[in-house]
């Protein structure tokens, strides 16, 4: 058996990468409004700040910020998998819809901050979703823009963010 190990920062910044089981799947923006609605609800029940989120089709990248004192990562994704998976499967039979583990990075450093930010926005472009950040609906990105973070046209010469964000 593997030993997994988790970084616990208290009050911590996380960056996540959390995949679908199977990774040709289209479930995450299927169900886009049913995810909304989980992260929403999880959100209420065990506060976190959003920094950033892209949700696409069998993957999502965010960055999370959580309480003071708070180290509970683990305990949030587990009530996100679990509730959105029981949202979408109506026939009440067992199939797997996430991949069991997921990556996860504690943020050490504004410029780390950054980088693993602009990688969760330019992630559409990168696997070929759009041509522009701009045009993905399911990110983050926008609440961005609107807040004056970053100009509506970032990315549009296609940015290389360099890094290990959890991908293959």
């Amino acid at each position: 058996m593997s030993n997994y190990r988790r970084h616990y920062q208290p009050g911590g910044t996380y960056f996540f990468t959390v995949n679908l089981y199977h990774r040709n799947s289209t479930l995450l923006v299927d169900y886009i409004d049913q995810l909304r609605a989980v992260v929403a609800r999880v959100k209420r029940q065990r506060p976190f700040s959003i920094n950033a989120w892209v949700v696409l089709p069998d993957h999502m990248h965010t960055v999370w910020t959580l309480p003071e004192g708070d180290v509970d990562f683990p305990g949030r994704w587990r009530e996100i998998k679990k509730a959105f998976s029981q949202s979408i499967n109506k026939t009440g039979k067992q199939f797997e819809i996430w991949q069991p583990r997921y990556w996860e990075h504690t943020i050490f450093s504004e410029e780390d901050y950054r980088a693993h930010v602009d990688y969760v926005y330019i992630n559409p472009l990168k696997h070929g979703l759009v041509s522009r950040v701009r045009d993905w609906p399911y990110s983050s990105f926008h609440r961005d823009v609107r807040a004056g973070v970053y100009p509506e046209d970032w990315g549009g010469d296609v940015l290389i963010v360099e890094g290990e964000f959890g991908e293959r």
